[in-house]
């Protein structure tokens, strides 16, 4: 017989979460934040990871607290990375509680935009980037939600939009406004161009969760399924190895919003997130 060719650590953490449908952005944080607590305590081998884990996490955890001075959500992430490691990858109870130095959450005040200062960020960009500005502003969506819209999830009859799997996992309703619908199906009529294009070119095939791609095989490849913010190029999808188009990243609609505020010589702290804060104040 061969020998059994052995798998890293992170292969198999990526092989449990693919099993269980995580994510492919969890997916990514939680092997970065493992292969940082391997680095950090310097193991060399597989044994070390069950050598005092419970105390080897709380060094990790408070060394993030102290030194590295992270929020409570970003510490929070690295332990939900390691107790996915250890209960669900190596199997391993963690029996001691892991008490370690706890993260103090700053109390920050949301940075707000003027109307006046809204119009001036957006009048200066262009493109997709400014398209996404509108939509975030207009509608009090979350950069993530914004770009992972499906067609379908836009709604022209009723002026609405479906955000599906938002924070929580919970599905929700939100409107639009009417100064960027006819931008919208513009924007859409361009998109279905080169969705045509992909599908002549034997591409145009676009990720679906597993239950979806599963219950409807055909889906991936359909109008309605397809991202609203497509990104410029295809590229091969890391889990299934096929070459498809994915949405636009969200660092290209922040760099766009962070070299519009440059521009308008704004000293505030803008970002796509502050859209969504401006929303919600100027609705009072």
């Amino acid at each position: 017989m061969g020998k059994q060719k052995k798998t890293n650590i992170l292969e198999e953490v990526r092989n449990v979460m693919r099993v269980r449908h995580y994510s492919i952005h969890t997916e990514r944080s939680y092997c970065d934040w493992i292969k940082r607590f391997i680095f950090f305590h310097r193991m060399k081998e597989r044994g070390e990871l069950f050598i005092e884990s419970g105390k080897k996490i709380e060094r990790f955890l408070s060394h993030l607290a102290i030194e590295g001075n992270v929020a409570p959500s970003t510490q929070n992430q690295a332990m939900n990375a390691l107790v996915f490691l250890y209960k669900k990858v190596l199997e391993q109870n963690l029996a001691l509680k892991i008490d370690a130095v706890r993260s103090v959450k700053q109390k920050n005040i949301p940075v707000v935009l003027s109307r006046e200062e809204v119009a001036a960020v957006i009048g200066i960009m262009d493109g997709v980037p400014r398209l996404v500005a509108q939509l975030l502003y207009g509608s009090g969506l979350r950069i993530t939600e914004a770009l992972r819209l499906r067609v379908q999830d836009v709604d022209f009859s009723n002026k609405q939009i479906v955000v599906r799997s938002g924070k929580g996992g919970r599905d929700r309703v939100t409107t639009f406004p009417t100064t960027i619908e006819p931008l919208l199906k513009d924007h859409l009529n361009r998109v279905r161009n080169l969705h045509n294009q992909d599908l002549a070119a034997g591409y145009g095939s676009v990720y679906l969760p597993n239950a979806l791609a599963r219950k409807y095989p055909n889906a991936a490849v359909e109008w309605g399924w397809q991202y609203v913010f497509p990104s410029r190029g295809l590229s091969v999808d890391p889990r299934s190895g096929k070459k498809r188009r994915h949405h636009v990243d969200p660092s290209t609609v922040n760099r766009a919003i962070k070299t519009a505020v440059k521009r308008n010589g704004l000293a505030k702290k803008v970002s796509a997130h502050t859209f969504r804060h401006t929303f919600a104040t100027h609705l009072l």
